[in-house]
């Protein structure tokens, strides 16, 4: 069946997968976590913290009924992203959906101030990170069934403040390796990033959200910051055979945020 002879369901449908979510515990990871099981997935969460990996893990289960694993991964480390990708397979025996989502973002007082071991340390979880696992991830699955890689990047990537210029700098890299892991794996396995603006995680709890409010009355065409139930739109589309013919592509989902006036 095609998939404009599909019922809309079907098209997002994803019985039978297996989908891998870093920085999967919380924010953007855990909303998408949750639709990917909801939709018949099995999951593996992970990030740095276990015990929050895990606690995710047997909510989704009692939730859905999904198996779903929770497990500790410094993607920053290539050696725990080796290990991650042999336990992994050595669960599950399969991989469908791999989400390059964990990131972080430090705050510094000045340009001048960024030591190397913060430099190296924002390019290794959100650059290199990602490399690594979509280059093991990817090799198996244009070697056997294919499947889908979804990178979050950040509207930091094509408008970057001072203030992250590191973070936009590795995002950027992330948007690049999207197209040329595309172009590596096909025609079995798709790569596509998701990039969004500013969503109300965890983190914006440090924001001074009347500042925020303020601001994005002028700089967001949407005037809001996003929700995390925001993300799972696009992320079902690229983890499913809703977007078949598309590989390569870059999802902004920012409430307008990278082409308003900055």
């Amino acid at each position: 069946m095609s998939t404009s002879e599909a019922k809309p369901e079907a098209l997002f449908d994803l019985t039978g997968k297996v989908a891998v979510v870093t920085g999967g515990s919380r924010g953007l990871g855990k909303a998408m976590v949750q639709a990917f099981a909801r939709h018949g997935a099995d999951v593996v969460i992970t990030s740095r913290k276990e015990p929050a990996c895990e606690m995710l893990a047997e909510a989704v289960t009692e939730e859905t009924g999904r198996r779903a694993l929770g497990l500790a991964c410094h993607v920053g480390y290539w050696d725990q992203c080796n290990q991650l990708f042999e336990r992994v397979y050595d669960e599950f025996g399969r991989c469908d959906v791999l989400v390059n989502n964990a990131g972080m973002s430090p705050l510094y007082d000045s340009l001048g101030e960024v030591s190397e071991a913060l430099f190296d340390k924002v390019i290794d979880v959100n650059l290199k990170g990602p490399f690594r696992l979509s280059a093991l991830f990817g090799e198996r699955m244009a070697a056997t069934d294919g499947g889908s890689i979804i990178n979050v990047s950040s509207v930091a990537a094509v408008r970057p403040t001072p203030n992250e210029a590191a973070y936009g700098a590795a995002k950027a890299g992330l948007n690049n390796l999207t197209t040329s892991f595309a172009r590596a794996y096909a025609p079995k396995v798709r790569v596509n990033t998701i990039m969004p603006g500013p969503f109300m995680t965890d983190i914006s709890k440090a924001w001074d959200l009347e500042a925020f409010a303020e601001t994005a009355k002028n700089d967001i065409p949407l005037q809001r910051g996003g929700e995390p139930d925001e993300v799972v739109g696009a992320a079902l589309y690229f983890a499913s055979p809703a977007s078949t013919f598309t590989t390569g592509a870059v999802l902004k989902i920012d409430g307008g945020t990278a082409f308003s006036p900055a």
